[in-house]
């Protein structure tokens, strides 16, 4: 899978990047695949949803299978546009997402850490014990200090526990502010300053976005002609949000891609940070990861600058790396593999 869920319609939606843009002018390819964030569109969640209100478990659990979660917030009047609350107050719908959200993942950790304790309690199984502490260490965090699971302090092994429950407020957020097309264009609107401080005191250092509904609807309807699109745009000294929103959305999951690139295909490969050379080439194809020789890697920023791989390869800049190479955001890379590796370790199972 080349792409992360994201935060009930779905839309797998392409990750602009100028640089995947100059590789297909400069390659002029048969197939150009860019890389995809799948971005999943939930309805409301109203107080009292972790007790079932609203779409109450349903809308929880569509949350559940995702990664991370764009949290959009009203910052803008339309009488023509009811809000649950009776009012427009951004900082108060924070506030009762946060604390529903807290409150589902409660519910789900004292029903679980209740069944190990039963169990761990009566030495029936001892591989038990470390997820019952893990349990434990989660409780002080999200019930007695009533914080959300992410802002505590795990291990590898603590990780690995949460990986299994997909606990709502251990993903990370990123805060879309919904303003009205006026707002947007004048880059004002009253309620920005209060939830950027909000955002500062509960989910300190999560990207905040302002964005229109309106305006990209706008856009989209009546300056879809390229042309007329950027006379537009020009003319109100303003752009569109959403490039801004899917990067920082795809940012927020900890990917990034490398390239491969020719006349054939240029394609971005999505893979987490920190992934090393072989597990990379293994996003291509398993056989490339179990028979990986070398990864003969280029710097984006030295292609363009020195014009072509021959280019590279004569100023030093095309380099041979091996199996603990961690690979880099934007890498363009030729795997070396052993065609038989596969075959070979199947016939010693």
């Amino acid at each position: 899978m080349h792409y992360r869920r994201f935060f009930v319609s779905a839309r797998r939606v392409p990750v602009p990047d100028e640089r995947f843009d100059y590789l297909c002018e400069y390659f002029k390819p048969l197939s150009k695949v860019p890389a995809f964030l799948n971005v999943v569109d939930i309805a409301g969640l109203v107080k009292g949803a972790s007790e079932g209100q609203g779409l109450g478990n349903a809308f929880l659990s569509h949350i559940s299978a995702c990664d991370a979660i764009f949290h959009l917030c009203r910052a803008f009047e339309d009488d023509d546009v009811t809000h649950v609350e009776g009012e427009v107050n951004p900082v108060r719908d924070l506030d009762i997402i946060a604390e529903e959200l807290r409150l589902k993942d409660e519910d789900t950790l004292m029903k679980n850490l209740e069944k190990l304790e039963r169990t761990v309690g009566r030495g029936a199984d001892k591989k038990l014990k470390p997820e019952y502490d893990t349990l434990v260490k989660i409780k002080s965090v999200l019930v007695d200090e009533k914080k959300h699971i992410r802002f505590g302090d795990w291990d590898s092994k603590d990780i690995e526990v949460l990986n299994k429950y997909l606990f709502l407020t251990s993903k990370p957020a990123l805060y879309l502010v919904n303003l009205a097309e006026k707002d947007y264009i004048k880059k004002k609107n009253k309620w920005l300053i209060k939830i950027k401080e909000w955002v500062d005191k509960n989910d300190p250092g999560s990207h905040i976005i302002p964005f229109s509904g309106a305006f990209e609807q706008k856009l989209l309807e009546e300056y879809s002609d390229p042309a007329l699109r950027k006379k537009f745009l020009e003319e109100h000294n303003t752009t569109s949000a959403l490039d801004k929103i899917i990067v920082q959305g795809y940012k927020a999951l900890q990917l990034e891609y490398f390239f491969t690139a020719g006349p054939d295909e240029v394609k971005a490969w999505t893979i987490q940070k920190g992934t090393k050379a072989p597990q990379a080439a293994g996003k291509i194809h398993t056989d490339f990861e179990k028979g990986f020789i070398m990864a003969e890697v280029m710097k984006f920023i030295d292609f363009k600058e020195e014009g072509s791989e021959a280019a590279c390869k004569a100023a030093g800049k095309y380099r041979q790396q091996g199996r603990n190479y961690v690979v880099e955001d934007g890498d363009i890379i030729f795997f070396k593999f052993n065609a038989g590796a596969g075959l070979q370790q199947a016939k010693k199972k």
